[in-house]
C-alpha cells in the first residue's frame, strides 16, 4: 500500500484510508462480527488510516473499532470527530466543555488515551471558527489529540481556523460525482499544506461492482432518501454509471477501483477514506493505489463521468443541514 503524508506535519499513512460509518447500519443492517471481520481484512491490506464519529451509531461504530484494536493490538492512525447533536431537529456543539466531554466518551470507547486525529464534525455557525481553533489548540497541548480537522467546510473557513492553530486535515465529500471541493477547498488545502480526507468517495456505492437498486434499501439506509437515489434521477444516473463501469472493464479494474483510483490522481495530498460494511466489497477495492493513470485515462473519464453530470443534489435538505455553501 502507498503511503502518503497527512498534513505538513502529520504521520505517513496508507494513501487510502477507511471510513467506518457503515458500521452503525448508515447503508443498510450492519453485524459486529462482520464489521470486526472486515477491520482485520482492512488491516491485512495495509490500510492504516481509520475514521470514525461519535455520532456513527451513537458510538457503536466506536466500540467496534475499540474492541478491534484492544484485541488484536492493531497499530493505526485513528480519527474520529465531534460536534453534531442528532435531532430532530440536528444541532450543532463546538463549545469547549461539550468537546472535552464527548472526546473523553470516545477514546474510553476506542480503548486509547488520545487520537491522532480530532475533526469539528460540522461547525457551530454562531461560535466564531477561530474560538474553536483555540479549544482543539488545548487538547493538543495536553496531548489527548495530535492534530484536528474540520468536515463539510468552505475554504474561508479553513482558513480561518488555520491561522489560529493549524489545520493537518479537511474531510469534505470528493468523488466523480461529488467535484464541488474542485471550486476552493482542494486547491487551499494544497496551499496550507492541509492532507484533503475525501468521503465517500465511490459516491456512497453507486460507483461499485454492480448496479444498486434503491428500491430494495431499508428504511434505515442513509441512501433511502438521498436525491441521487430516487425516481427519475437515479434512472438518469446509472446511464452514466453504467458507461464508465464498462470503461472500468476494458481497462481490466473494477468499477470503484477505477472511481478510487481517480481520486488519488487529483492530487498527492488527497487520502480518501472509503468504507464498507464486508470484507468481499473491500476486495473490489483495496488495490486502488496500484493502478496508474495516463493523461489519456483522465480525459477518457472526464468524456463519460464530466463535472456536474449527477442528477439531484448529494444530500437532502434535512442532510445538508449544517454543510457550509460556498458556491
Amino acid at each position: 500500500m502507498p503511503k502518503r503524508q497527512l498534513g505538513a506535519h502529520g504521520p505517513m499513512v496508507s494513501a487510502i484510508g477507511f471510513g467506518c460509518m457503515s458500521f452503525a447500519g448508515f447503508f443498510g443492517e450492519a453485524d459486529d462480527e462482520t464489521s470486526l471481520e472486515t477491520l482485520a481484512a482492512v488491516e491485512a491490506a495495509g490500510i492504516d488510516f481509520w475514521d470514525t464519529a461519535n455520532l456513527y451509531g451513537m458510538g457503536r461504530s466506536e466500540r467496534i473499532v475499540g474492541q478491534y484494536l484492544k484485541e488484536s493490538g492493531a497499530e493505526v492512525t485513528l480519527a474520529t470527530k465531534v460536534g453534531i447533536i442528532p435531532g430532530p431537529p440536528r444541532a450543532f456543539d463546538n463549545e469547549e466543555d461539550y468537546i472535552r466531554s464527548e472526546l473523553e466518551s470516545s477514546l474510553k470507547k476506542l480503548n486509547r488515551d488520545k487520537v491522532e486525529l480530532y475533526y469539528i464534525h460540522r461547525r457551530q455557525q454562531e461560535l466564531p471558527v477561530e474560538t474553536v481553533a483555540e479549544t482543539m489548540g488545548k487538547l493538543i497541548e495536553e496531548g489527548l489529540i495530535d492534530a484536528w480537522g474540520l468536515s463539510e467546510v468552505a475554504p474561508s473557513t479553513i482558513r480561518r481556523a488555520h491561522s489560529v492553530v493549524p489545520v493537518t486535515a479537511v474531510q469534505n465529500e470528493y468523488s466523480l460525482w461529488t467535484r464541488q471541493p474542485e471550486l476552493g477547498v482542494i486547491q487551499t488545502c494544497e496551499e496550507l499544506d492541509i492532507a484533503f480526507i475525501p468521503f465517500s468517495p465511490v459516491a456512497r456505492g453507486a460507483l461499485g461492482v454492480a448496479d444498486l437498486d434503491p428500491s430494495t434499501f431499508d428504511d434505515s439506509d442513509f441512501r433511502k432518501v438521498n436525491p441521487r437515489f430516487m425516481g427519475q434521477n437515479w434512472l438518469e444516473n446509472m446511464d452514466y454509471i453504467r458507461a464508465f463501469r464498462a470503461y472500468a472493464e476494458t481497462k481490466g479494474v473494477s468499477t470503484p477501483a477505477l472511481a478510487l483510483a481517480w481520486v488519488l490522481h487529483q492530487g498527492d495530498h488527497l487520502i480518501p477514506i472509503p468504507g464498507t460494511r464486508t470484507k468481499e466489497h473491500l476486495a473490489d477495492w483495496a488495490h486502488a493505489g496500484e493502478i496508474g493513470l495516463s493523461e489519456d485515462d483522465l480525459w477518457e473519464i472526464e468524456q463519460i463521468l464530466p463535472a456536474g453530470w449527477a442528477a439531484g443534489d448529494r444530500y437532502s435538505d434535512q442532510q445538508m443541514v449544517g454543510v457550509e455553501r460556498y458556491c
